[in-house]
């Protein structure tokens, strides 16, 4: 049986455009002799519609698209798509499924509800979903027999373990178990799994798992693309039934992946190589912030240029997402900033080819004495400049660049990228309508650590990057990479004034905010004086009011600062 794992990238509530999409694959994967078609979880509608799914007659058109995709494009082959469906039993009310449909030679043959919804991070689908009830197996016919294919979504094959969430389905019944008990001979997943770094290597784990445990080939298709702050990778796997990888899709593409089931496990693989962690993220970060320009209408994107690290970065990604014509860099130099970050600033943009404009902001800052410093003298304060500049200074400083960068935005119709990366939002280092103005976060879930790393990687590979391809030289310069962090709000001002090293800093983000553990557990973990690690989780707690005023941030960790993170910011709790 030649079965095809047809992954594309959905647009969330382009019914039309998605199924025309479909279509289009159903016709290439006939051309190619396939029995069997799979495409991901919510296909139909894209996942996740979110609170789409409660407006009124949207599932109803969700299931009219799916009827006319079903009954007009399937003919030679049996299809298998995901699909909001209303549940048709007796309900307290209103029920939605989250469905798969089968469709053979453009007839209707069966449905399944997924039967295990996940409800945490940034899953909400008790929320929106009922789940099902019952196996489905179907026979799927081909030239060498029929096969009998037992059907699951997503979470019904991970049950939790690839996010550590497992406990939450101790008492569910096992739906691969039961699609077995059914005389199941194959399992396919139809799945739309976020990308979060190292999580990949945990659903081939599973695959395996399931794949070994029962003696059957285990199937697996992934939604592709960025919606709003998630990405998904578009993976396509298929296992023997002793467990090894038979074939596989590379990361990140929409190239479909035709095989034979079952495979042998004395079959040649025909598995792409699994990229690295950093060619992970890079592929996450640029796939991203090209969706979700695309899908929002946005062609072009802005940023400012401070000759650091975290600017010099996103602007990469920016080039390497939608191309170096369609990014502008903003230089804004201030008062305090050096020669050397002006520089750097113009470097990178050289060597990404794109184009950078500056604009002084020491005009702007003398405006704003003009008007608020009779303003501080009648109240009774020191007025700017007064003293060696303070926090109130710094901020204006920033949240000149940030009108600035918005002011050209508004008139170009260019998105703003802001540049601040994990740590920072972590701490509340950053300026609420300041470097925060912007419309994507691109670096909001990768710390300072992961900064460096893949900023050196990319500069190591950009040869071999197809979107950077045209750098004649590293793209990112040495000494953004190599020079202490700073903001240049004040004479000599490093990152370090007011925080621990990054690795330091990191550290703790990641036992507090990932792990959720105490000051206490962390200090006994890592041996940190309990002062600082207090300290810390203090500033994080208090960072929050800035956090839910942010722009969408892309999420590429287990816990992002988004929609899987929800935390009150008017609180009392103190961690111990």
């Amino acid at each position: 049986m030649r079965v095809c794992l047809a992954t594309f990238n959905p647009t969330i509530g382009d019914l039309a455009g998605n199924t025309r999409h479909m279509a289009a694959l159903l016709d290439a994967a006939r051309a190619d002799r396939a029995d069997l078609v799979v495409f991901p979880e919510l296909a139909i509608s894209g996942y996740p519609p979110r609170d789409l799914l409660t407006h009124e007659g949207f599932v109803e058109a969700c299931a009219a698209a799916a009827k006319t995709l079903g009954e007009t494009a399937t003919s030679g082959l049996t299809c298998v798509f995901g699909c909001p469906l209303p549940v048709d039993r007796v309900s307290p009310r209103a029920g939605t499924a989250n469905s798969l449909l089968v469709y053979r030679d453009n007839c209707y043959v069966d449905y399944y509800d997924k039967r295990l919804l996940p409800t945490y991070d940034v899953f909400d689908e008790d929320r929106y979903f009922e789940p099902g009830s019952r196996a489905v197996v179907i026979n799927v016919p081909s030239p060498t027999g029929p096969l009998k294919v037992g059907l699951t979504i997503c979470e019904d094959l991970w049950k939790g373990k690839d996010a550590g969430f497992s406990s939450r389905y101790r008492h569910s019944p096992d739906p691969v178990a039961e699609l077995i008990a059914h005389g199941a001979q194959a399992i396919i997943s139809a799945s739309a799994s976020p990308f979060v770094l190292g999580k990949g290597q945990r659903h081939t784990d599973i695959l395996a798992s399931h794949a070994r445990t029962h003696n059957v080939p285990v199937l697996s298709v992934n939604q592709l693309g960025g919606n709003d702050d998630l990405v998904f990778d578009g993976h396509r796997y298929a296992f023997a039934p002793d467990g090894s990888l038979a074939a596989s899709g590379e990361l990140f593409t929409d190239h479909p992946l035709l095989f034979t089931v079952p495979p042998s496990h004395a079959s040649p693989s025909h598995a792409s190589p699994t990229p690295s962690d950093l060619h992970q993220l890079f592929s996450a970060l640029t796939l991203g912030i090209r969706d979700y320009l695309r899908k929002t209408g946005f062609r072009t994107s802005l940023l400012g240029l401070s000759g650091g690290i975290d600017s010099a970065l996103t602007a990469a990604l920016a080039v390497a997402a939608i191309g170096r014509e369609n990014v502008l860099g903003v230089s804004m130099p201030g008062p305090y900033s050096s020669d050397h970050s002006i520089k750097d600033a113009h470097d990178l943009a050289q060597r990404l080819g794109m184009t950078c404009i500056q604009a002084p902001i020491a005009p702007c800052i003398e405006g704003f004495r003009a008007t608020i410093d009779p303003v501080f003298q009648a109240r009774g304060h020191k007025t700017l400049g007064q003293v060696l500049p303070d926090v109130t200074e710094e901020n204006l400083q920033s949240r000149v660049r940030g009108t600035l960068l918005m002011t050209l935005s508004n008139r170009t119709g260019a998105i703003v990228l802001t540049t601040g990366n994990k740590s920072e939002s972590a701490v509340g280092y950053a300026t609420l309508y300041g470097d925060m103005n912007g419309g994507l976060a691109v670096l909001s879930d990768v710390s300072k650590h992961w900064i460096y790393e893949l900023s050196r990687w990319i500069n190591a590979h950009y040869a071999s990057l197809p979107a950077l391809a045209h750098c004649t030289r590293p793209p990112i310069p040495e000494s953004s990479i190599t020079k202490p962090p700073s903001a240049e709000l004040r004479p000599n001002q490093t990152d370090q004034d007011s925080l621990p090293p990054y690795e330091t800093l990191d550290r703790i983000i990641d036992l507090y905010v990932e792990h959720k553990h105490s000051v206490s557990h962390i200090v006994d973990k890592t041996g940190f004086d309990r002062a600082l690690v207090a300290r810390i989780a203090r500033m994080i707690d208090l960072a929050e009011y800035k956090r839910q005023q942010a722009a969408v941030g892309l999420k590429v960790t287990s816990v992002a600062f988004g929609t899987g993170r929800r935390y009150p910011i008017a609180q009392n709790w103190r961690s111990l």
